[in-house]
């Protein structure tokens, strides 16, 4: 690894400009920061070659994962892709109007629906989720074996402190 990467640098002219200041954090923080967003870029090319974007591939995702009749409700669905039911609704009409997607009444109350896979929705997911994992699992090799594992404790454990009840 290059002693001096782009972070380090950033820091390095914050010690100088601020010593007072502990940059510490910004080497986890800033690094995570750059890390994620060249995951993303790495993980969005195998959506796209499925004509989905992040958000799309998330609802089909929560919905395949519900098992059959792989169906939620769409204010399920926004708590399991963490967006507002407006997004959620935007993200629907686009999977409805692609044939992926459709909705139904639930026994006959209006006001109550469902989000439901077609057949076709279904095909597109699993087809994405195979290939999504495979990336995923190339991206993965970069870390060393031995370091996977606690990286991953750790990366859970820090995570937990955020999406705990007592942190909301």
């Amino acid at each position: 690894m290059e002693e001096n990467d782009r972070v380090s640098r950033i820091q390095e002219e914050w010690r100088r400009e601020r010593p007072e200041i502990d940059v510490g954090p910004q080497g986890i923080i800033g690094r995570l920061h750059r890390l994620a967003a060249y995951l993303t870029a790495e993980l969005t090319v195998v959506y796209e070659r499925h004509g989905l974007g992040e958000g799309e591939f998330d609802v089909l995702a929560s919905l395949r994962r519900a098992g059959a009749p792989f169906e939620r409700a769409p204010g399920e669905l926004a708590q399991h892709t963490m967006v507002t039911t407006g997004a959620m609704t935007k993200r629907l009409d686009r999977l409805c109007e692609a044939g992926l997607v459709v909705r139904r009444q639930i026994d006959g109350d209006k006001r109550r629906r469902l989000a439901a896979l077609t057949p076709r929705g279904i095909e597109v997911i699993d087809a994405a989720f195979a290939e999504h994992m495979a990336n995923e699992q190339r991206l993965i090799e970069r870390v060393p074996p031995s370091d996977r594992q606690l990286l991953e404790v750790i990366l859970k454990e820090w995570l937990q402190q955020f999406e705990s009840p007592a942190h909301g």
